[in-house]
């Protein structure tokens, strides 16, 4: 009989570990040590929060709820893009809830990406980008930006970059682990590189919510 690693998915068995999480492991036995390694922010979740959790467990709500997620939630969500960016998204059709920013960034890349479609990267970035791609069977191609240009994407990095087999961009703005934060200038010279071809933007902004000065 084979090991069991010779029978998982080659693609799978071929990721690389992430190197947040084995840094965040270290630190994590160690006192008197900030780890900056994992997003999230250095104090308790507030009460309020945690009550309405504790509230929604002790009247029973703990059913299976629709795929895309509640009614109720999606309409919130619909009514803050309105009054934010007065955008208009169809709590019906045009909203989905995941429990998480990883998993509607992998079922997003599974949903747009076939085999040997390429998928652009910048970098440095979030470390599930490129992992994600491949389990898709699409091929990260990794943008470099750097530190003369607030590490932002610019018009003509992204320009080498395309090709016939470009299928996607992940913008991923406010950036993890940089804090680079582009600009509207920034992005509407990125929307005319892109404006004429079929290329879809994953625009992650998981982050727009920690951008603080001007």
């Amino acid at each position: 009989m084979r090991e069991i690693t010779e029978l998982l998915n080659k693609q799978v068995a071929q990721l690389k570990p992430s190197g947040i999480r084995k840094f965040f492991d270290i630190a994590e036995k160690m006192d008197n040590v900030i780890s900056l390694g994992v997003g999230e922010p250095d104090f308790q979740t507030p009460w309020h929060i945690r009550e309405a959790g504790i509230r929604s467990l002790e009247q029973g709500r703990t059913r299976y709820t629709g795929n895309r997620g509640t009614v109720e939630l999606r309409k919130e969500i619909s009514n803050f893009m309105q009054r934010k960016y007065n955008l208009c998204y169809n709590a019906e059709n045009e909203i989905l809830v995941t429990v998480g920013g990883s998993e509607a960034i992998d079922g997003c890349i599974r949903a747009i990406v076939s085999p040997g479609d390429e998928v652009l990267i910048p970098e440095p970035s979030f470390v599930c980008y490129t992992p994600l791609t491949q389990m898709a069977g699409g091929v990260p191609v990794i943008i470099p930006t750097k530190n003369e240009n607030n590490f932002r994407l610019t018009a003509d990095e992204l320009r080498e970059k395309i090709t016939p087999k470009t299928k996607l961009l992940i913008l991923p703005y406010p950036n993890n682990p940089t804090g680079a934060v582009m600009r509207r200038k920034d992005l509407e010279e990125i929307a005319e590189v892109i404006r004429d071809t079929d290329i879809l933007v994953l625009s992650d902004e998981i982050y727009s919510e920690l951008t603080y000065g001007n």
